[in-house]
């Protein structure tokens, strides 16, 4: 009977032989690409199965799921909240998140700002970017907002700028929206060189993410396969 780390172990092989395919054809180099795996829903026995694998990042969507996963954990695993962030939870998620990949207004930054002194630490904090100009109820800022809320994080003293996420639209052609993205961090780049995370990728579309030149995947299913039904 297979195990359960056999099966992660499995879906981790795999998901590496498209990013190194994927690297390959892009002419880039397998270390520029940092994978997250995604661990929402999934035990926080997966998670320790995965650092015993060599993963050292996971992803998750939502609190308080994330923090009491975070304090059952003992691998030495980074934290990278990545869902949409209610500002009342944004405290409670800056004392055990590394990374908040969904930083989408200033009143968000404000509170993981507060949330993070109070912990006395720096989070680091990435800007969303939402390209879907058909569905407003999505998390993100426009592309013309970035600079803005960018300089917000900057001036924040327990925030650290890393870059930019998005999530591609539902049903359309991941390239353009992830070529934007790129676009939109090399002009960040300009002001703040740190801010170099390019967060974007998942399981459907981790190819194109990596040729337009992600930094950061975010896989969640490929790895750990479907998950369960929490209904």
């Amino acid at each position: 009977m297979t195990s359960r780390r056999d099966e992660i172990a499995a879906g981790l092989a795999e998901t590496e032989q498209r990013i190194h395919a994927a690297c390959h054809a892009a002419g880039r180099d397998r270390s520029e690409i940092t994978l997250i795996a995604v661990t929402k829903t999934y035990p926080a026995s997966d998670v320790e199965l995965l650092a015993d694998l060599g993963i050292t990042d996971v992803g998750e969507n939502r609190h308080p799921e994330a923090g009491d996963k975070h304090a059952e954990v003992t691998a030495p695993v980074r934290w990278h909240f990545l869902g949409g962030l209610q500002t009342n939870k944004a405290g409670a998620v800056a004392h055990y998140a590394d990374a908040v990949h969904s930083v989408d207004r200033a009143k968000l930054a404000r509170s993981l700002q507060r949330g993070a002194e109070a912990a006395g630490r720096v989070l680091g904090c990435s800007v969303q970017v939402d390209f879907d100009t058909t569905d407003p109820g999505r998390s993100g800022v426009p592309p013309d907002a970035v600079d803005e809320l960018a300089a917000l994080i900057v001036a924040s003293e327990h925030l650290r700028l890393d870059g930019v996420m998005t999530v591609a639209p539902l049903g359309a052609d991941p390239r353009p929206v992830f070529e934007h993205l790129v676009a939109i961090s090399q002009n960040l780049r300009k002001q703040h060189p740190e801010a170099v995370m390019i967060s974007a990728g998942m399981s459907a579309d981790l190819e194109q993410a990596v040729e337009a030149g992600a930094t950061h995947l975010r896989v969640g299913r490929s790895i750990l396969g479907e998950r369960p039904n929490t209904r």
